[in-house]
C-alpha cells in the first residue's frame, strides 16, 4: 500500500442484536471476559495502519458504549440509522471530514478479526479498490422452493461466505451508499451488493475461519468454550499482608474508606486487603511481589491509592492474553467489622479488577484475642488469586 493512502474505518454498532437471546445488545455483552465490541474495536485501534475509527451507535447505547471501550483510540460516536445500510452511511459521512483514501467497514459483532486480515483488506482495497474477505463453502448448498423442496444444487466450489472488513475505496463507496439512499433503496445486506449495484467489481481475498459474527445465544456458548480451551494454564497465587495502627480517622480496606479510631501506619494509604491480592496475583503470574513492583523505598508511591496496584496487577495478567478466574481476601482483626461492608468490598475489588462480582470473594475472622491483630495494634491480610492462561512451554 501506498504511503500516502491514509486508512479509516466504521465500526457498525448501532444495532440491538435481538436474535443472540437475553442481556441487552449483543455488543455490550462479554465473551471471553471482555466486552464484543471491546475485541472488535481494539484490533483496529492498535493497527498500525489505521488513523481513525469511527464508531456507529444507537444513542441509547452511549455510557454502555463508553465504558466497554476505555482506554481505545477511537472518534467520537455518530448516531446511527434505522438499517445497518444507514448506519454505515452516518459513519462515513462522520469519516469524510478526516479525508481518508482507504475505508474498512466492520461490523462490532465479530469481535474475533486478526491483525493479518486487517491488512489483507488494506492491501486489497487499495490495489483493487473494493474487496471483502471470503472463506470457501465446506458443505453443500440447497436451493429450496416456498414448500420446502430442493430446487437446485450450485456448485459450491463457487461459493464464498462474506465477512466483514469489507474495504474501499473512501470515496467510491460513499457515492454509492449516498445514490442508494437518494434512490431509496434500503435494502442491501452488506456492503459489498450496494458497490455491486453501483456497477464496482468487487474482489476477494483471503478470510478467517475464527472471524466469525456473534448472532444467536448458541454462537455465545461456542466461543465462549472455544476461548477457555486456550486458556488452559491455570494458575492460583497466596499472598499476604499486614499493617499497623497509627494516628487517624478512617482505613481503607479492600478499596472503601471504613471510619475507624485509628489510621494506618504506610507508606501508600495501606489497604492491606488490596496488598495482598496484588501479591497473589502476582505470584500466580511468578512475577516477583509488590515491593518489586511499587518499593516503598520510592517517593511516587507515599500515599498513593492502592486500586492502581490491584489494576496494575490486572494489566500484567490481561498483557500475557489471561483471564481472573477468582480473587479470595481474607481480613484478620477485631475491628472495625468486615461483615457489614462485605459486599461492598467485593463489588469495589470487582470494580477495579473487570471482573464479575461472582468471581470476588471477601471473608472475615479474628484471632480470639491472640497477637498483635487480637490487641487491635493493626490488621492482617491473606488472599489467593486464581488466574488462567494461555497454555506454553
Amino acid at each position: 500500500m501506498a504511503k500516502s493512502e491514509r486508512t479509516g474505518v466504521v465500526l457498525v454498532a448501532a444495532g440491538r442484536g435481538l436474535r443472540a437471546g437475553a442481556g441487552g445488545p449483543k455488543q455490550y455483552r462479554t465473551i471471553g471476559g471482555q466486552p464484543v465490541i471491546y475485541r472488535a474495536m481494539e484490533a483496529f485501534s492498535r493497527h498500525a495502519d489505521v488513523f481513525a475509527v469511527q464508531p456507529v451507535v444507537n444513542p441509547d447505547d452511549s455510557a454502555m458504549f463508553t465504558a466497554a471501550v476505555e482506554g481505545l483510540r477511537h472518534e467520537p460516536p455518530t448516531n446511527g440509522g434505522a438499517t445497518r445500510q444507514a448506519s454505515v452511511l452516518a459513519g462515513l459521512e462522520a469519516l469524510a471530514k478526516h479525508k481518508p483514501d482507504i475505508v474498512l467497514i466492520h461490523d462490532a459483532a465479530r469481535p474475533f478479526v486478526s491483525q493479518a486480515v486487517i491488512s489483507r483488506a488494506i492491501d486489497a482495497a487499495s490495489r483493487t479498490g473494493a474487496a471483502i474477505p471470503a472463506i470457501p463453502v465446506t458443505d453443500t448448498i440447497k436451493l429450496t422452493g416456498e414448500a420446502g423442496h430442493v430446487e437446485g444444487t450450485p456448485d459450491r466450489a463457487r461459493l464464498r461466505i462474506a465477512q466483514t472488513p469489507q474495504s474501499f475505496r473512501f470515496d467510491v463507496i460513499l457515492e454509492a451508499h449516498r445514490r442508494a439512499a437518494k434512490e431509496g433503496r434500503s435494502d442491501f445486506t452488506d456492503d459489498a451488493a450496494i458497490a455491486e449495484w453501483a456497477g464496482l467489481t468487487v474482489a476477494t481475498f483471503e478470510g478467517d475461519v475464527a472471524n466469525m459474527k456473534l448472532t444467536t445465544p448458541e454462537d455465545f456458548v461456542r466461543e465462549e468454550a472455544r476461548l477457555a480451551a486456550q486458556l488452559g494454564d491455570i494458575r492460583t497465587g497466596t499472598g499476604y499482608d499486614v499493617h499497623a495502627f497509627g494516628e487517624g480517622d478512617h482505613v481503607m480496606i479492600c478499596g472503601v474508606r471504613v471510619p475507624h479510631t485509628k489510621g494506618f501506619l504506610a507508606h501508600s494509604d495501606g489497604d492491606v486487603g488490596l496488598h495482598a491480592l496484588v501479591d497473589a496475583i502476582l505470584g500466580a503470574l511468578a512475577d516477583g511481589d509488590i515491593g518489586s513492583h511499587f518499593p516503598p523505598s520510592d517517593p511516587k508511591w507515599k500515599g498513593a491509592s492502592s486500586d492502581q496496584f490491584l489494576k496494575y496487577a490486572i494489566e500484567r495478567v490481561t498483557a500475557r492474553g489471561g483471564r481472573v478466574a477468582n480473587l479470595e481476601v481474607t481480613m484478620v482483626c477485631e475491628r472495625p467489622k468486615i461483615g457489614p461492608l462485605r459486599d461492598t468490598m467485593r463489588a469495589r475489588i470487582a470494580e477495579i479488577s473487570g471482573v464479575d462480582i461472582s468471581r470476588v470473594a471477601v471473608k472475615a475472622t479474628t484471632s480470639e484475642r491472640l497477637g498483635f491483630t487480637g490487641r487491635e495494634e493493626g490488621i492482617a491480610a491473606t488472599a489467593s488469586a486464581t488466574i488462567r492462561l494461555p497454555w506454553s512451554l
